[in-house]
């Protein structure tokens, strides 16, 4: 059997590890979080159930990417989580989309550009510009199964 001992002390900062060690590396580093909001919509022009006023279990995973601080984070986890809130959450949960958001079908293809124009400019405006941060991926899920995907690249290259 393995032994997994106990530690017997927690490190210290400035005593057992120094300030400046916490940031291990200054690479691009990307971190990603998934929420989930529920709302009505239906599609117009669409031949198929759709078309009938309906609601779905909604789940977002959002990428992020930027250099770490000076102690080691490229973006706090509950800063994430409070900027997809006011961006999205606050905006669509327990709504009608076709009434809250721009005329548009809401589909997941023409969701997905309306959050990532959303979060995009709120991670530059909420961030630190050194650590040049940027939304990297985003992806909606209307199912678990059935979900739209974009990337920065796709997004920079029209």
């Amino acid at each position: 059997m393995k032994d997994y001992p106990i530690p017997t002390k927690l490190q210290q900062l400035g005593t057992d590890i120094q300030r400046d060690e916490l940031a291990y590396h200054r690479r691009r580093v990307a971190v990603t979080k998934s929420f989930t909001f529920d709302a009505a919509h239906h599609l117009h022009a669409y031949d198929g159930k759709c078309t009938s006023l309906h609601g779905h279990t909604y789940r977002v995973v959002i990428t992020v990417s930027g250099f770490v601080n000076d102690i080691g984070i490229v973006l706090d986890f509950g800063d994430l989580k409070r900027i997809y809130k006011e961006e999205i959450e606050d905006r669509l949960d327990h709504r009608y989309l076709n009434e809250v958001l721009p005329h548009m079908n809401t589909t997941a293809e023409n969701m997905i550009v309306w959050m990532w124009e959303r979060l995009d400019a709120a991670l530059g405006g909420q961030t630190d510009p050194q650590q040049a941060i940027r939304l990297e991926e985003l992806t909606l899920y209307e199912t678990p199964t059935s979900s739209a995907t974009l990337k920065r690249a796709w997004m920079e290259s029209e």
